[in-house]
């Protein structure tokens, strides 16, 4: 059988210096280029970092966490008039990490990746920035681009599945807000983010206020050969007090928390699926069949909770989580044997705090590009064969 490869915010003062520690990797410089298409800032580190980068609208920001890092230079040197950037900020950010703010005049997409030490130079983080609005003015070439050889760069296929909808409204709030709804916004959102990105396509299993079974929702990520399938929600809870985001995979087992089994069983309702009717083993010896379905079940689990462990870091800091690991539970959404699954509470409706801020678009914004920036991550490690991302991986290697 063959198996697809898978796969609060505070926002700190003007720029100031950290102090420096020997053990952190210190931010010493930054570089920054312009071309016909794009806007190239470089950080210049003194060893490897771990970050992420997420995006915030009103107004226009892009926010790049450096894990266990200071800063030892500035910014100052910088030109930015007509970069689309209009001020750099940086501020300590939890306990020994660096928080920096790019200030935008207008939307911009951002594309980053890490170099290592290579020609004389040293670790290396790369922000490419690209705008519909960006004004060309070369000031000099950007380093070693990519060259796009002959390559069959296949789009990674994203099922994105908004709970609920039609005839199920699913969980209500205090004022009448309806999860289907909400969830519909942030899954319409999260479609367009991945649209705008190369190397990805999506399907959404409804675009609309319709209701579709369980058992269809998955059948719908086999039709499109989907490498990775994430339910929306923003359900209730057994107590109103509960609140922030979680990330559920499926469990063979028994649910990992009082509440997984809770979320489960509320989801599931009469419509549960069995996984064996989605893979093609009718022709196989039972007991042969059972072993490759536990064998591809296992391994689909285990991409799905590290999928889930990258949603639930980028979503950190956007909104409060509820658990910080990913919990587990027999979701009948998520019993595909061959596609990393994941099931994702935005929030929970029943939460007041929680209600009121789902139903805003500029929450439903951040929470879509958190989603988005922790698939992109986790594609990043785990790029499918013959995919554009495993080629722009392939790529970098070759250029290190």
């Amino acid at each position: 059988m063959h198996r697809r490869q898978l796969l609060n915010l505070l926002l700190v003062s003007p720029l100031f210096t950290l102090p420096f520690t020997a053990s952190a990797t210190q931010i010493r410089n930054a570089r920054l280029w312009r071309s016909d298409d794009k806007l190239r800032l470089v950080f210049d580190l003194s060893g490897p970092v771990n970050y992420k980068t997420f995006s915030l609208t009103a107004p226009e920001r892009l926010i790049i966490d450096l894990s266990g890092a200071g800063l030892s230079g500035d910014f100052s040197q910088l030109v930015l008039k007509n970069s689309g950037i209009t001020s750099i900020r940086s501020g300590h950010f939890g306990k020994a990490d660096t928080r920096i703010v790019l200030d935008l005049a207008t939307p911009m997409q951002l594309t980053s990746f890490l170099l290592p030490p290579q020609d004389g130079q040293g670790h290396r983080l790369v922000l490419d920035l690209t705008s519909a609005t960006q004004v060309p003015h070369p000031i000099a070439a950007a380093p070693r681009p990519l060259v796009d050889r002959a390559h069959p760069k296949r789009d990674i296929i994203v099922v994105v599945d908004p709970g609920h909808g039609g005839k199920d409204p699913g969980a209500i709030g205090s004022k009448g807000q309806r999860e289907k709804d909400v969830v519909l916004s942030i899954a319409q959102l999260l479609a367009k983010r991945l649209k705008r990105e190369k190397g990805f396509d999506v399907k959404l299993v409804r675009n609309d206020d319709f209701f579709v079974p369980l058992r269809k929702r998955v059948e719908i990520a086999h039709k499109h050969n989907a490498d990775m399938f994430i339910s929306v929600h923003a359900d209730a809870a057994p107590r109103i007090t509960a609140s922030g985001a979680s990330v559920y995979a499926l469990s063979e087992g028994g649910a990992t928390s009082a509440t997984a089994r809770f979320m489960a069983q509320r989801e599931n309702g009469a419509d549960l699926l069995g996984a064996t009717s989605l893979l093609n083993l009718k022709d196989k010896d039972p007991m042969l069949a059972g072993v490759i379905l536990d064998m591809s079940m296992n391994a689909t689990i285990a991409s799905s909770l590290q999928l889930g462990s990258s949603i639930l870091g980028s979503l950190e800091g956007i909104t409060s989580l509820h658990q910080k690991r990913v919990e587990q539970a027999g979701f009948a959404v998520l019993k595909s044997p061959d596609v990393p699954s994941i099931l994702v509470e935005t929030g929970f409706i029943s939460n007041a705090r929680d209600s009121a801020r789902l139903v805003t678009a500029r929450h439903q914004q951040a929470v879509a590009e958190g989603l988005f920036l922790g698939l992109q991550r986790y594609f990043q490690k785990n790029p499918p064969v013959n995919s554009y991302m495993a080629w722009v991986q392939e790529q970098k290697h070759n250029q290190a």
